[in-house]
């Protein structure tokens, strides 16, 4: 079963920009409702495009300095990163088919 991968200012450069595979980032952190919201769409996603996506979380507030690299303003921030680069972006909450909408279009 996939599941995200948590990662930290120590890991980022080598599970995200480093990674063969087309990344989501889950920008989040603890005290904010939103995002505990959207994690069991975003480990949904994670187990629906094993193998094709690879699924990370990254805590802003324990981890700053990727926050800020990325100008993380608002979480829940979902990026989406190929070959090192950003490739798309949303903020705030999405459902599971609007989630997968945008995999699809990365993925294409």
């Amino acid at each position: 079963m996939a599941k995200p991968t948590d990662v930290t200012s120590a890991t980022f450069e080598a599970e995200v920009l480093q990674s063969d595979l087309p990344v989501l980032v889950d920008f989040w952190a603890a005290w904010c409702g939103p995002c505990r919201a959207v994690a069991p769409v975003v480990a949904s996603i994670a187990e629906r495009y094993s193998g094709r996506l690879k699924v990370c979380k990254v805590d802003v507030d324990a981890n700053r300095d990727i926050a800020e690299k990325y100008e993380i303003r608002g979480i829940p921030t979902l990026l989406f990163f190929r070959g090192g680069e950003t490739a798309a972006q949303h903020v705030g909450l999405l459902s599971e088919s609007d989630l997968a909408a945008k995999v699809d279009e990365v993925l294409a």
